[in-house]
């Protein structure tokens, strides 16, 4: 074997390779290194979306390399990159600093990280066990980068002390004022108590109650990763918090700077596996951040060790297309006060975010005299940034929710009040903030700030159109916000209807824009096939567990399934096992999924429909699938799971969506043994059961199933 190839402009070193791959994802990494070397980044977006698999989601999504994006660093600096794995993380590093040097195990591994990144000529990949490859190394790199890495310290050291032992050899290849930046899971991530599986092991609260002696990885509390540090002489490190966790990070939280109340959205998506729900983490989160224990457990943490940044927080929206790519953040002036900097993290959004500086021109001049206060901006060429004073108070969404939660509909009114007051300003001025939503609002006093007035255009929007999309976006983030009902606004306002509809459209249309058609991480999700499951003895309160025969109903406005979005129907089966349900349905529900049991068995859709027009012969454009079954007959399907699903796909664009819906549904439910259904599965021809289209015409007409691919969504939630 040569010592030495390249691939591309980078270098492979096979010096320390023992030959064997020691670590390694199966067969897909076949495909990865296929995907890679005849396709380019642009491209990869696309092909997450196509193959639905949580390796090549995890290998190939830019997301992966938030976790280091964000980090201030030298153009000239020098990166010691320690288990480089696919090169997620490999080509952000190439593109900040000068020289990179990467480690990994596996040849295949480093294969792909080489086609990947081969444009990069400052990319250097030694393969082999770090400890064999250590003494090679340089001693002069101002970081060292552990993603994913240091849980696996006692594989790659062994020893009785294998962490401490890996620090110490990491720090002599440091030079002096350089940092070390470990990400890895919390063994008390809030998540874990909440239903997840731990990540290396598979198995529910493992981290929690203390691993093996012989266990793959091994992750830490906070405390524990302290007394390891400080074991080793390290005592300058400094906490971030990534959120949901360091793999797909959308947002990163300090010590100085904690998760604002209604911040942190209720994290029931889990890629690698099914989760369980054991109750709502948003909720718990908002009083574990109150009593300041959120370092405690948040689900990871990011470490720097050696000297600390002046970036407090960070948040990425990078889920669209790339005019529109900018990260936000807040950092620490020179003179010790807060200020907010937003950045293009790509060429084409450079226009957008120096746009924000006439953006504020614009709105300070409509609403001079006004009792609407802009956030100034300014432009700062020389870090490609535009520049805010950071705002104090209340965000005007919160205000609401306290309202809610104290039950004071009359205060909850009269915010809404002042609102369309201040707003009502110069509404013949050519200038309008899209997103003058409640959560942009920031309230202290008598002075209400705008803080973030990115989607503003130079034209005029109709103020009941603004307070229209201002209740629609709070609504739908939390579903206790729904005990405000915005009809008598609406009738307030004029607001027809038929003039909802087209705004609901419009919507659409802007997240369509905003995001270029791409499917959003919920939609990809929800491909990739887990689950979010519900013990039954916690799915209605703490009575008894579900009866058998026992339905439920989930609704998916974009943010997946949650137990807090589902209802069980009054309506039950009769003697014949046969139930009719009519079920309400709101205009922002994307996805209906209806469980009618909670056992094996079979189902028969006898009648389904639409706001009067029958799903059964088309009129009403619904896709209806088992999820987790097979259909047997034209109007039939069988499950061998005790969480039967069938979803109503409700985002096709020739559907007549009206403000509430009426989705009738007839079934007969036969409960079958699980023995017995597993018989019928396998026996079952899947080419005669699932035939192409043109075969199905029969079925088509007869319930409105589509065997169709699923088209894209019509909403695209932004997840900021």
């Amino acid at each position: 074997m040569q010592e030495q190839i390249k691939i591309g402009n980078v270098t492979l070193n096979f010096k320390h390779y023992s030959g064997v791959d020691l670590y390694s994802d199966g067969a897909v990494e076949n495909d990865l290194l296929d995907i890679v070397k005849n396709h380019k980044k642009e491209e990869y977006p696309e092909i997450i979306e196509k193959k639905a698999s949580w390796p090549i989601l995890y290998h190939l999504s830019e997301q992966r390399a938030n976790i280091v994006e964000w980090i201030p660093m030298d153009p000239n600096a020098k990166v010691l990159e320690v288990g480089s794995g696919c090169g997620a993380i490999t080509g952000m590093l190439a593109k900040k600093a000068a020289k990179v040097v990467s480690c990994d195990l596996s040849r295949r591994r480093s294969e792909i990280n080489a086609y990947r990144n081969r444009e990069c000529g400052n990319v250097t990949i030694h393969v082999g066990n770090f400890r064999d490859v250590e003494p090679d190394l340089d001693k002069d790199f101002d970081y060292i980068f552990l993603i994913g890495v240091f849980e696996y310290g006692q594989g790659y050291i062994g020893t009785d002390n294998p962490y401490e032992k890996f620090l110490r050899m990491l720090n002599r290849h440091l030079k002096k004022g350089g940092r070390i930046v470990i990400a890895i899971e919390n063994r008390l991530g809030l998540k874990y108590f909440a239903g997840c599986s731990e990540d290396h092991l598979g198995t529910y609260f493992k981290g929690i109650e203390g691993y093996t002696a012989d266990s793959v990885a091994k992750t830490f509390t906070r405390n524990g990763l302290i007394n390891i540090f400080k074991k080793c002489g390290m005592n300058d490190y400094h906490f971030y918090y990534p959120y949901p966790d360091y793999k797909l990070m959308t947002m990163i939280h300090s010590d100085s700077y904690f998760p604002k109340f209604g911040e942190l959205q209720d994290n029931v998506r889990n890629f690698d596996r099914d989760r369980m729900v054991l109750f709502n983490e948003k909720h718990a989160y908002e009083d574990l951040v109150k009593d300041g224990m959120y370092p405690d457990f948040a689900n990871s943490f990011e470490v720097i060790l050696g000297p600390g940044f002046d970036t407090v927080y960070s948040k990425y929206s990078n889920d669209r297309v790339d005019e529109f790519k900018i990260r936000t953040d807040i950092a620490i002036s020179r003179s010790g006060r807060k200020i907010i900097k937003k950045f293009p993290l790509t060429e084409a959004a450079r226009e957008h975010v120096y746009g924000l500086r006439d953006a504020y021109l614009g709105l300070q001049e409509k609403f001079r005299g006004g009792d609407f206060e802009i956030n100034d901006c300014q432009i700062d060429e020389t870090e490609g940034c535009a520049i805010f004073s950071f705002v104090n108070g209340v965000p005007l969404a919160s205000l609401l929710d306290q309202c809610i939660d104290r039950d004071d509909m009359d205060a909850f009114n009269a915010l809404i009040n002042e609102y369309i007051k201040r707003l009502n300003y110069k509404t013949d001025y050519p200038v309008s903030d899209y997103d003058l939503i409640f959560s942009n609002i920031m309230v202290n006093g008598p002075i209400w700030t705008i803080i973030d007035y990115e989607w503003t255009y130079g034209k005029c929007i109709p103020p009941k159109e603004q307070v229209w999309r201002a209740l629609y976006c709070y609504r739908l983030e939390d579903r206790k916000r729904e005990k405000f009902d915005p009809k008598a606004v609406y009738e307030r306002l004029g607001l027809k209807e038929k003039e909802i509809k087209v705004l609901l459209d419009e919507e659409y249309a802007f997240q369509k824009y905003v995001t270029g058609n791409r499917k959003s991480l919920v939609e990809i999700w929800k491909d990739i096939g887990r689950k979010v499951i519900v013990p039954k003895e916690l799915s209605k309160g703490a009575d008894a567990a579900r009866a058998a025969d026992c339905v439920q109903v989930y609704f998916d406005e974009g943010a997946g399934y949650s137990e807090d979005d589902s209802i069980f129907p009054e309506e039950q089966y009769d003697d014949n096992n046969i139930i009719e349900l009519d079920i309400l349905v709101d205009s922002r529900c994307k996805v209906l999924r209806l469980d009618p049991a909670f056992a094996p068995c079979m189902v028969t859709v006898i009648e389904a429909g639409w706001n009067g027009q029958s799903i059964e012969d088309g009129s009403a454009d619904i896709t209806l699938k088992p999820v987790n079954g097979e259909w047997i007959t034209d109007d039939s399907f069988m499950f061998n799971t005790d969480d039967p699903n069938i979803e109503f796909d409700l985002t096709s664009s020739g559907l007549s969506i009206k403000e509430k819906n009426h989705l009738t549904v007839k079934l007969l439910t036969t409960m079958v043994p699980k023995n017995a259904a597993d018989a019928i599965i396998n026996s079952i021809d899947v080419s005669q059961a699932n035939p192409e289209p043109k075969e199905k015409v029969g079925i088509i007409k007869k319930i409105g199933r589509k065997i169709v691919e699923k088209r894209e969504a019509r909403y695209y939630r932004d997840e900021e």
